[in-house]
């Protein structure tokens, strides 16, 4: 069965842990790895990528040391390999324009604000995760009731 793996990125370990905490109900039909920076998450996919894994979201905090999450973002979303890959930005600090960039440069999926609702989290990357299997022209069957059968039906239609 291939592997799709969910990143988690933020520079504070605790933020890290909740948001892997709220999506652990997804492993282990899914792969959740975390990385405490935009270069660690950068070089994480390069791995991933190498060994014939599927990225199918990354969710990254704005503010962290060295690169911030648009930037990160952006370079996922610049990048051939990840064109498919979801993105989300999750974050307390960013400012308009980083918004706006994270819309426009980033071509984000989602945005979230801390602290966020665990549940919506949840639910928009189970969508997220399924639109992903479809744009790769996964088989969807693999993963079952871990999937959001709403978007199943609506791309099959």
């Amino acid at each position: 069965m291939e592997k799709i793996t969910i990143i988690c990125v933020d520079d504070q370990r605790e933020v890290l842990s909740a948001v892997l905490k709220d999506l652990a109900q997804f492993e282990p039909s899914f792969l959740l790895e975390d990385c405490e920076s935009a270069d660690e998450a950068l070089a994480l996919m390069d791995e991933l990528d190498a060994e014939g894994q599927f990225i199918g979201v990354v969710i990254s905090d704005h503010v962290m040391p060295g690169k911030s999450g648009v930037e990160l973002l952006t370079a996922v979303a610049n990048d051939s390999r990840f064109i498919h890959t979801k993105k989300v930005l999750l974050t307390g600090q960013a400012t308009h324009q980083d918004t706006i960039a994270a819309i426009n440069q980033a071509r984000i999926e989602s945005y979230f604000e801390k602290p966020w609702d665990a549940e919506v989290l949840v639910n928009c990357v189970r969508t997220l995760v399924t639109e992903y299997i479809f744009d790769m022209g996964l088989d969807y069957t693999l993963w079952g009731d871990v999937i959001d059968n709403t978007t199943v039906l609506r791309r099959l239609r």
